[in-house]
């Protein structure tokens, strides 16, 4: 079991930047795949980006290729979300989550546990 908490979202002017964290409980951190959601209102849940047990490879959605980046640390139980040159269409409440697979997938039901969320807000 795995309890996650993010932090970091806020408001940020467009092609702003922002680094989303997600502290991890237990000592099976490096047992779980990561990954990063968000959903805006009135839409469904989105992937965003994801990384390996070992953090060797990662995955991103097509909208956010060479703008944001997930590094983890497996040593402080921690998985970050660094988001550069923000767009409006960027805003939504991103979630982290785990999954306990080797694979990176894609879809939220491949991911057992998540976060609260946290809003990212940015505007024009």
């Amino acid at each position: 079991q795995v309890q996650l908490v993010e932090s970091g979202g806020g408001l940020v002017q467009a092609g702003g930047s922002l680094r989303l964290s997600c502290a991890a409980s237990g000592r099976t951190f490096v047992s779980y795949t990561m990954g990063w959601f968000r959903q805006a209102p009135g839409k469904e849940r989105e992937f965003v980006a994801a990384i390996s047990r070992s953090g060797a490879r990662t995955r991103y959605a097509d909208p956010v290729k060479g703008r944001f980046t997930i590094p983890r640390d497996n040593a402080k139980n921690t998985v970050h979300l660094q988001m550069n040159s923000l767009k409006p269409e960027d805003t939504a409440v991103y979630y982290c989550a785990a999954a306990n697979l080797a694979c990176i997938g894609i879809s939220p039901a491949g991911y057992d546990h998540w976060g609260q969320g946290t809003q990212v807000t940015v505007s024009s």
